[in-house]
Order: C-alpha cells, then structure tokens, then sequence
C-alpha cells in the first residue's frame, strides 16, 4: 500500500485521467474530491462490496427460479 500524505487543496494522480484532491479537512474526516472519466465506477468501499454481495447472490440463482420470472414478464 502506498500512503501519501496531501494538505487541504493538494492532489494525487493516478494515471493520465484520475485526480483526487484534498476538499475539505474537518476533525476526522477528510473530504475528497475525484475527477475521473464519466465511465469510470466509483464508489465507497461499503457501497462497493454490497453491490459484489449483489452480483454474488445473482449467479447463484436457480434456473428455476429464472425461468418463473420469465414466464410472469413475458407477455402473453
């Protein structure tokens, strides 16, 4: 792991596209700025893992139970 160490205002770049500014220090948060490409997924680790968990738990699904959700959206 690298650690860095920025003050209020100063940045970090990964790569050519991907920027991360120091916006705000407040007690013990920092709040960060990040400038990437619009097609680039960001997101909080915790919101990152839920949605892993999420496609987990889609690949595990029966066929079964794809086939019945089928059958109900499909028009007749």
């Amino acid at each position: 792991m690298l650690v860095l160490t920025r003050k209020l205002g100063e940045s970090i770049a990964i790569d050519d596209h991907i920027k991360i500014r120091v916006v705000q220090i407040k007690g013990k948060q920092v709040r960060l700025g990040i400038e990437a490409p619009k097609d680039t997924k960001i997101h909080r680790e915790e919101v990152y893992l839920a949605i892993q968990d999420q496609n987990q738990q889609s690949v595990n699904v029966s066929s079964e139970k794809t086939r019945s959700v089928s059958k109900l959206l499909k028009p007749e």
